[in-house]
């Protein structure tokens, strides 16, 4: 869907990127109040939020962790941060770090989150079995991997089918990182969404 890409995959044209993760439409296939629900968040916990963008899932995570809670929002793209950083601003939270990260490596701290959520992302992630296992090393113990990607086929949104990654495909890397499924959710119409904890 995107011809012209940058250096992390993202779309060169940055500003309509952001306008479409935005999207007020996107909630129709996203359903973002119940990919919450379903993540079943508590107060105080610590999130990382993988390829934040500008803070789609980052913010009501954010409110849904309290003051206490905290979220790391991670990108490789800091025209996208700036963009979360100037939603921070409006919208008055506190709990939120915009994580500036390096294409192999989220820069996030060891055993620090109780979740980390990756979004729409994973398929723009070098050397997926590696990387995911620099997230298990973020994980506190217990902690739970949450990834959430279209299905690899036609789709009215998200990338072209070459760029994607099947379900299978993804838990197969995920195996090879120590992860298992733990849970599963079949709601959304154009996403698979998994949910995994670390065996080994």
């Amino acid at each position: 869907m995107h011809r012209h890409r940058g250096h992390h995959g993202n779309p060169e044209d940055v500003a309509s990127y952001i306008a479409k993760m935005e999207d007020p439409g996107r909630a129709v296939w996203q359903k973002p109040d119940e990919v919450l629900k379903a993540l079943a968040l508590r107060p105080g916990q610590v999130v990382c939020d993988i390829g934040a963008g500008p803070g789609y899932f980052a913010l009501p995570i954010a409110r849904a962790v309290g003051s206490e809670g905290r979220v790391y929002a991670v990108d490789v793209d800091p025209r996208i941060l700036d963009r979360l950083r100037t939603h921070l601003r409006e919208s008055g939270l506190r709990n939120v770090m915009p994580v500036l990260a390096v294409d192999d490596d989220p820069l996030v701290p060891p055993a620090a989150c109780d979740l980390i959520l990756v979004v729409d992302t994973y398929h723009h992630f070098p050397g997926g079995p590696a990387y995911l296992r620099r997230l298990a090393s973020s994980l506190r113990p217990g902690g739970r991997l949450v990834n959430i990607d279209f299905h690899k086929r036609e789709l009215p949104v998200g990338p072209a089918p070459e760029h994607k990654l099947t379900r299978e495909e993804f838990l197969a890397q995920a195996d090879a990182a120590g992860f298992a499924v733990v849970e599963e959710h079949t709601f959304l119409p154009y996403q698979y969404f998994v949910v995994l904890r670390r065996q080994r």
